[in-house]
């Protein structure tokens, strides 16, 4: 069964791409009537509150003809920042030895959570080798529950 994210992003790619922007990645928070679906925006010059305004705008007039969420949520359109969300394997290949912190969906060796450096990529068996300090590190992508990048300044 596909995942609420995957239909929403199925229904919204086309309509951001034709604005100018590329489709980062969804979260859907589930809180009752405090829910948020957040969608990462973001394009070669970068993501400003304009930005986010106007996709915020054609989001919510295909939402309300949709309807991909039949529960109250709050819709934020957001730039990926710094710490910029992984959220597909393309992600991962593009930012390949580049620090990341992850959260996995079920423990792997008693532990759930990682840092390391994204050491390798491999497309056909879904996977990325993390690089840490207790040595590399090989997960399948589809366990990884939240990946972000990790600032350096």
């Amino acid at each position: 069964m596909a995942k609420i994210t995957d239909k929403i992003e199925e229904l919204i790619d086309p309509v951001i791409s034709d604005l100018g922007y590329e489709l980062v990645g969804i979260d859907y928070i589930a809180s009752g009537k405090h829910s948020t679906l957040r969608v990462y925006i973001d394009s070669d010059n970068g993501i400003g509150l304009d930005d986010c305004e106007v996709v915020s705008r054609q989001l919510s007039a295909i939402f309300d003809v949709e309807d991909p969420i039949s529960n109250q949520y709050n819709l934020e359109v957001s730039s990926p920042g710094v710490e910029r969300p992984l959220f597909h394997i393309g992600h991962y290949q593009r930012f390949l030895g580049h620090d990341i912190k992850l959260r996995l969906l079920r423990p792997k060796d008693g532990q759930r959570k990682f840092n390391g450096a994204i050491g390798s990529v491999s497309e056909a068996d879904n996977s990325v080798e993390l690089v840490t300090e207790l040595g590399p590190i090989t997960l399948d992508i589809d366990m990884i529950e939240k990946a972000n990048l990790v600032a350096h300044f």
